[in-house]
């Protein structure tokens, strides 16, 4: 048992390779290159190159916008008289966020007091016939007071408890503050990324201190200033300072932080992008464009009573949007999207196996090639007929043993006799041997012994010898 999870472990530490097949096919090898060719092409020029995915990134960017209106204006209308209209006027919040919104238009309804007049009658329900269409104390949706109970007939509408007189008039066909174009917004946008500590402002660190007050953003001459004309933002949105001033409208201020860490800071810079967010093919006579709202302005009189002016203000609504993203070299996403493209590079073999086994006119040829099925049966058989050899081989082996233990003991004989024959064949050649009865004698007594080896034979592989008695040749030397 020991044994057997030893061998499982030093098994692990094993090596194990693909058998590779290589198929003399031009149509699936050069379809195989082209393959891995648009791959690494992919991998060095799309990844690496454009979207730099050997970088680690960081989008969740932290920004700070502070903006600054500067630029005056006078207007005169029949209702409000002569105004001079400073960036506290104009200007909504004045306090510059990096939502503000800039008034270019206007409608004034001025002197109104808390009393009783007719609704106006561009509110659908204020209109009436008698009075018991006006209940009193119900508001008038949509419109300007509570109903008092009572039916104007002079305006047919109700009459209300509201500040009056109502707002009426219409929204004039030329923006009022028509030297609102030339209105400069200072943008200070300050950013970090926390992941990299990296920090920074669109604002270039220097030394000339008039070079704020005089520049002027453009992109090719002045692409770091950061002061920008409301009517040039207007005009890079694809529209002019008329469309949107008359009626007013929305307009998006973008800026761009990618940052290539790896460099220098000084390659680190903003890109600004404008385009008007209210806008549609039709947008100058939809009811859905354009962009107004109400605020009003309140006074005491000298006898303590509270007047308003209500304005009706139309204007462009600028929103800063921020976005950015840094990136830094990082190991990481580096071997990450080199294991990508080995991945793709994988995808491309599978693709031309598939071409290669089933959709080719040799298929199965390369399948057969390729595949190699082992039956039951059949590893059974080998099984059994390489028990078969093996016990074979033992055989033959056993065989060859006896037979040369047999061999030994047969050769050890004719070796004892070997002498004896000698001095027998010695003795026969002798005359004096042939004549001496001594010999016979000494020989005798020992016959009965050696009577059994009287006639001893042994074989070889192909012939058989035979040796004499020595007894028989006494005799027969005695005989002659």
């Amino acid at each position: 048992m020991a044994q057997t999870w030893g061998n499982f472990f030093f098994s692990l530490l094993d090596y194990k390779t693909e058998k590779f097949v290589i198929a003399k096919n031009k149509k699936v090898g050069v379809l195989f290159r082209l393959f891995q060719l648009t791959v690494i092409g992919y991998l060095i020029g799309w990844v690496f190159i454009w979207k730099k995915g050997y970088q680690e990134t960081e989008e969740a960017i932290q920004s700070s916008v502070i903006t600054k209106l500067k630029g005056v204006d006078l207007t005169n209308s029949s209702q409000f008289g002569l105004q001079l209209w400073g960036a506290e006027d104009y200007v909504i919040p004045p306090q510059g966020d990096r939502v503000f919104f800039v008034v270019t238009n206007y409608l004034v309804t001025p002197n109104q007091r808390l009393g009783y007049c007719p609704e106006s009658p561009k509110v659908p329900d204020g209109f009436c016939t008698n009075d018991n269409e006006c209940v009193e104390g119900e508001s008038v949706l949509a419109g300007h007071g509570v109903k008092t109970g009572r039916c104007l007939n002079d305006t047919g509408t109700c009459e209300i408890n509201a500040w009056c007189p109502v707002e009426h008039g219409h929204a004039p066909v030329e923006p009022m503050l028509a030297k609102a174009e030339n209105f400069t917004v200072y943008v200070k946008n300050f950013i970090k990324f926390p992941k990299f500590g990296f920090f920074k402002s669109n604002v270039l660190p220097i030394t000339n201190s008039t070079y704020l007050k005089t520049c002027r953003y453009d992109k090719d001459h002045h692409p770091y200033c950061p002061i920008f004309l409301v009517g040039d933002v207007i005009n890079w949105t694809g529209y002019t300072f008329q469309d949107l001033a008359t009626r007013g409208g929305s307009i998006g201020i973008g800026i761009e932080w990618n940052c290539d860490l790896d460099k220098d800071e000084s390659h680190c810079n903003p890109e600004y992008s404008f385009t008007r967010l209210d806008s549609s093919e039709n947008s100058q006579h939809s009811v859905t464009s354009g962009y107004n709202f109400r605020f009003a302005r309140y006074y005491n009189d000298a006898a303590g009573q509270t007047y308003r002016n209500l304005f009706k203000v139309y204007g462009i609504r600028f929103d800063i949007l921020v976005n950015g993203k840094a990136g830094r070299f990082s190991i990481i996403p580096t071997v990450i999207n080199i294991g990508s493209g080995l991945a793709l590079m994988g995808a491309g073999v599978f693709a031309c196996d598939m071409i290669l086994l089933y959709m080719m006119s040799k298929s199965s040829f390369y399948r057969e090639t390729k595949f190699e099925a082992i039956k039951k049966k059949q590893s059974e058989r080998e099984s059994r007929e390489q028990r078969e050899r093996k016990h074979a081989r033992h055989h033959r082996h056993h065989h060859h043993h006896r037979q040369d233990g047999r061999h030994r003991r047969e050769e050890k004989p004719t070796a004892e006799m070997q002498p004896l024959t000698s001095i027998l064949t010695q003795a026969n050649n002798n005359p004096e041997t042939q004549t001496q009865p001594s010999a016979a004698s000494a020989l005798k007594p020992h016959s009965p012994e050696r009577k059994p080896q009287a006639t001893v034979s042994f074989r070889t592989h192909t012939t058989e010898k035979h040796t004499v008695s020595p007894v028989s040749t006494l005799r027969a030397a005695r005989h002659q």
